[in-house]
């Protein structure tokens, strides 16, 4: 499986309509997982899950809004707004 660490702004429409689904009402405390990354910094995310990727969404000020903005107005989202690519850390042994 793999383990994807994304940033809210390098969202795609598939991981916000994940998120969308698993959080309607956005998430709570329980909800956020922290761990350090490789360079010894906490992070902080809340998690979705697809047949063979979970992703890691860190937590930031911003990431509520974008998933409410998001679950009112889902044409004003097109992936080209988004870079996913860019800021993305995998895990290859799957342990974060």
């Amino acid at each position: 499986m793999n383990r994807v660490i994304v940033e809210y702004s390098k969202l795609t429409t598939d991981i916000l309509d994940l998120l969308v689904e698993k959080y309607p009402d956005g998430y709570d405390y329980e909800d956020v997982i922290s761990f350090k990354n490789g360079k010894g910094e906490t992070i902080k995310a809340v998690e979705v899950r697809t047949e063979d990727t979970i992703y890691l969404v860190k937590i930031s000020s911003k990431l509520e809004q974008t998933m409410e903005d998001y679950s009112e107005d889902e044409s004003s989202f097109e992936d080209d707004d988004f870079s996913f690519s860019d800021n993305i850390e995998e895990d290859e042994e799957d342990d974060f």
